[in-house]
């Protein structure tokens, strides 16, 4: 039968669980290199950039230096997400919206 009380406590949960994982996440920090290390990259879970790294080796190199940049953008990028989704998928794995079985 239809509980509202469970389904409000539910979603407090819900949303508590959501607030930790956000803080969770920010907190994480991913690094990539690209090029061997030429570039090193770091961004936080909340996807902010908070280092990077240029070799002065590529700084007479312009195109070598962006493909190098756009690659370690998208790595760093594609590395929040999955961190995102784990992370979502161990938080939330405990909530069970059906009752215990």
């Amino acid at each position: 039968m239809f509980d509202p009380n469970k389904l409000q406590e539910l979603l407090g949960n819900i949303q508590e669980k959501a607030k930790e994982l956000e803080e969770k996440t920010k907190a994480e920090i991913y690094e990539v290199k690209s090029g061997g290390g030429l570039i090193v990259l770091k961004a936080n879970g909340a996807g902010e950039i908070i280092d990077l790294d240029i070799d002065e080796s590529l700084l007479s190199d312009k195109e070598a230096m962006q493909i190098l940049l756009i690659g370690a953008f998208n790595e760093i990028f594609e590395k929040i997400e999955e961190g995102k989704k784990s992370q979502a998928m161990g938080m939330l794995g405990g909530l069970n919206p059906f009752g215990q079985k």
